[in-house]
């Protein structure tokens, strides 16, 4: 996850700053967020069919792979925007893929009393990565030359393979059986579950809702911080600074703590805070009092996000979960951008203060709908481990 972050953040830099081109920004953030989605929708047939240990592993070796490469013609040109483009969409398809194999395996080697812990230490991990990535990658540019960072890339993938192939995984009984029917009528299966089973249908029209309605926080602060306090980088730094310490930190909080027996009870308070603090926001014009605001939001952050993917593992049988977790995957990486279409054009008509309150006072409502919402509500208590489809034979390392 480090040595992708550090690629990601050093490409997209390195187009804006050497080009100064809109249209060159554009096209590589949309090859590095475009072809993860699409190949989202074959990803989920693909971790339920084959062996998902497998499918992590080539992955990772391929970006590995595409990221050598990129090495060694920047090394040898000096001129490689398009080779940029391409293999940063190359990138794009195997993070596609690798996701929904990631998330489905937890549940396969992890114990479901440990689930909640796991995601909160994943929650704190992923917030290291995110604050110190950029970080990271900003020194590197600054003092040396792309290809740098594409070897570090290589160097953590590498490392990543070689821990991950020493680790038994169960295999699933489908990944055994000789595989009957195509993508396509997997593809069907996985979608009619996710909108047939009442606890998958719900959770989806959860996960749209919300990403929708955390747009504006989410993906504004950073014009919220140049418009109330100024254009000022070192604030914006700080700004994305405070919130990752919080949310690494309320990842160690639910992993050390476990959350309420009920899932969705930890979710809703999870969510309240969140929508109490992005109204917080804008109370204030101190800015380390709109510091303090956002290390609490990113607190609040994991105990919202953590508890639904737990749920998903623990209710979705195994022999599905990788669908699923595309069909989720595809939902929130949507939705937001959809988010921004309506509320970017809006923070230019009305002050957008009056956009992060709507989105707190929209955020509560959802939480509270949600803990009268009893059906379900009432799913958030682990129970039974649903059929699994898997066979207690353990992949070798090879």
């Amino acid at each position: 996850m480090f040595g992708s972050s550090l690629v990601q953040y050093a490409i997209v830099w390195y187009v804006a700053r050497e080009t100064n081109s809109g249209l060159m920004f554009s096209l590589i953030t949309l090859s590095g967020f475009l072809p993860n989605v699409l190949i989202s929708v074959f990803a989920g047939v693909w971790a339920d069919r084959y062996s998902r240990k497998s499918i992590i592993i080539l992955a990772d070796a391929g970006i590995a792979l595409v990221t050598l490469v990129l090495f060694f013609i920047i090394r040898s040109s000096d001129s490689f925007f398009i080779p940029l483009l391409v293999i940063s969409a190359v990138r794009s398809v195997g993070s596609g893929i690798q996701s929904p194999a990631v998330t489905a395996i937890i549940p396969q080697i992890v114990p479901q009393e440990k689930l909640m812990r796991v995601g909160g230490i994943n929650s704190s991990i992923m917030s290291i990565v995110n604050l110190a990535a950029p970080a990271v990658a900003g020194a590197i540019l600054s003092m040396g030359a792309i290809e740098h960072i594409l070897l570090i890339d290589v160097a953590t993938a590498a490392a990543g393979i070689g821990v991950f192939a020493f680790v038994p995984v169960p295999k699933l009984k489908k990944a055994l059986e000789r595989q009957k029917g195509g993508y396509l009528t997997d593809l069907k299966l996985g979608i009619r579950y996710g909108f047939k089973d009442p606890f998958v249908r719900s959770t989806l029209i959860v996960i749209t809702v919300f990403a929708f309605l955390i747009s504006p926080p989410a993906l504004m602060n950073v014009l919220f911080v140049t418009r109330v306090f100024g254009d000022n980088y070192f604030y914006l730094t700080l700004n994305e600074i405070a919130f990752f310490i919080g949310a690494t930190a309320g990842g160690l909080l639910l992993s050390a703590w476990g959350g309420f027996k009920n899932r969705i009870k930890t979710m809703v308070v999870g969510g309240l805070a969140a929508a109490v603090m992005t109204v917080a926001m804008v109370i204030t014009d101190i800015f380390w009092i709109y510091l303090a605001v956002m290390f609490i939001t990113g607190i609040a952050v994991p105990f919202t996000e953590s508890p639904l993917m737990v749920l998903v593992q623990e209710k979705v049988e195994q022999g599905m979960q990788g669908r699923v977790f595309s069909i989720m995957n595809m939902a929130m990486t949507l939705i937001m951008p959809l988010g921004m279409a309506l509320f970017g054009p809006l923070a230019d008509a009305v002050p957008i203060q009056w956009l992060m309150v709507g989105s707190g006072i929209g955020q509560a409502a959802v939480a509270a709908a949600i803990y009268f919402w009893k059906r379900y509500y009432s799913q958030g208590v682990p129970g039974a481990n649903p059929p699994d489809n898997g066979l207690p034979i353990t992949e070798s390392a090879q």
